[in-house]
């Protein structure tokens, strides 16, 4: 039979274990986010769902690790005789030494890394959005060209746009 403060302890170490796989798992999806950073400045959009993908593989794994997180969080939080659902910096606050410096360290790192995601999403939607917007201008200054390359017969017009190939970048 452990005694209270056994449990205590291998309560810490499992949350403390349970953050590193939680900042491990915010990496990675940082990681993915840059990668696919990198596929749209690159104008490789060919990859830009199998990027889609394994942010999403990444998104599930960190979903996956904050409920087993959580979990454990309550676990200790009833074991100190805290409400449910303690933030971290309420269980810092709490702990014991060398506990609550370890869990003071993982807080600004999980708040740092949250931060990089939060700001890497960001700069992929603004890529995303001005790829799409120079698609429509394209689109459009392609269907206006056609449209009035010969205006004095209807039919023109489409044969004209019909006949000959419009080149565009592939990689559009």
């Amino acid at each position: 039979m452990l005694t209270t403060t056994e449990r205590s302890i291998m309560g810490y170490s499992d949350v403390s274990s349970l953050l590193w796989r939680e900042r491990e798992a915010l990496q990675l999806l940082l990681f993915k986010i840059v990668s696919e950073q990198l596929i749209v400045s690159a104008g490789q959009t060919r990859w830009l769902a199998r990027a889609n993908d394994e942010i999403e593989q990444a998104l599930t794994e960190l979903r996956t690790t904050d409920v087993l997180r959580a979990a454990e969080v309550d676990a200790l939080a009833e074991e100190l005789g805290l409400a449910n659902a303690p933030s971290l910096a309420e269980l810092s606050e709490r702990a014991e030494e060398p506990w609550a410096t370890i869990f003071t360290d993982h807080r600004a790192e999980l708040l740092s890394l949250v931060g990089e995601v939060e700001q890497a999403s960001e700069d992929v939607r603004c890529l995303l959005s001005a790829g799409a917007q120079a698609m429509r201008d394209t689109l459009l200054s392609i269907t206006r060209t056609a449209n009035t390359s010969d205006s004095k017969s209807p039919t023109a017009s489409m044969t004209s746009a019909g006949a000959e190939p419009l080149l565009m970048d592939e990689q559009a």
